[in-house]
């Protein structure tokens, strides 16, 4: 578990099969980009759970979630919605939360709106532009 009295930034790098993560507990602000098509789901989001947890004891004063994934598979879909949920708790007692999703193609769009209209949360969805 982790120690919520020394909570920080989580940091890890992406590549091809993992996303990027940066969640800075001071500022509020959470990342995560890239794909996520891992081999152990569970070992990779565990933590990042653990660290939500841990940050909603003592949550920034605002909290924004900034998900720009490529593409992402059925299991870490299931962790992604966990890590909404959490983050839905801290709005239902009167946080200020906001998720920005942003996409590229009408796939992730409509997981967008999906996602958006399962939650009870500020859900913003964002079209990318273009490289």
């Amino acid at each position: 578990m982790i120690n919520i009295t020394t909570l920080e930034t989580l940091k890890i790098d992406g590549n091809q099969n993992r996303p990027e993560v940066l969640f800075n507990a001071e500022t509020g602000n959470l990342l995560l980009e890239g794909r996520s098509i891992l081999e152990n789901t569970l070992k990779f989001f565990e933590p990042l759970l653990q660290w939500i947890d841990a940050y909603g004891e003592n949550p920034a004063p605002k909290t924004e979630l900034h998900l720009n994934m490529d593409y992402f598979n059925t299991s870490s879909s299931k962790f992604i919605l966990s890590i909404f949920e959490k983050l839905e708790t801290l709005y239902k007692e009167g946080k200020e939360v906001k998720v920005f999703w942003y996409y590229n193609d009408e796939d992730m769009e409509e997981l967008g709106e999906d996602y958006k209209h399962l939650l009870g949360l500020p859900f913003r969805i964002v079209k990318q532009n273009a490289a």
